[in-house]
């Protein structure tokens, strides 16, 4: 008896918790950042058009957080999509500022240019950071069946040492 009170108490809180961080993950940044090569590429449909321009982006380097020390470009663009691109730029994590021009900040992404020409996804440059996590890349029957089973046994484990008390 006592483990469904605690069960029906926990409920609402644990589904509030499990809720959260998704949708924080969503909102967290309306901007895409690439690099191929020394080629940097911003893509937002967040910021509106006024007084005259969308807005601007800069390309930060290492950990700085100062928009004006960066290299600042102005977004071009339509309503459907804004972008932004830096040529020339050289190996190393840098971040990426976008700003409308009703001065709210659309997003901030890392990126990792490489050393070598190719192409390059966003890298943690200021610690681990949420977002698409596994989803992110393509994972074999092998280990989606390991990862299943673990899960799988926890719950078990949990109804066994909730069934016990």
């Amino acid at each position: 008896m006592s483990c469904t009170r605690l069960l029906l108490r926990s409920g609402p809180v644990l589904a509030a918790a499990l809720a959260l961080p998704a949708g924080q993950a969503v909102a967290a940044s309306g901007i895409s950042v690439s690099a191929v090569g020394s080629t940097v590429s911003v893509v937002t449909s967040a910021c509106t058009r006024t007084d005259g321009g969308w807005g601007s982006a800069t390309l930060l380097t290492g950990r700085r957080t100062d928009v004006s020390a960066g290299r600042r470009t102005i977004l071009a663009g339509t309503t459907a999509g804004q972008s932004a691109t830096w040529s020339d730029v050289r190996p190393g994590t840098y971040t990426v500022v976008v700003v409308c021009s009703g001065g709210g900040t659309a997003g901030t992404r890392p990126v990792l240019v490489p050393s070598a020409s190719g192409t390059s996804s966003a890298a943690p440059a200021l610690g681990i950071m949420g977002g698409l996590g596994g989803a992110a890349r393509d994972y074999g029957p092998l280990t989606l069946g390991v990862g299943a089973a673990l899960v799988g046994g926890g719950v078990i484990a949990t109804g066994w040492y909730l069934r016990r008390r």
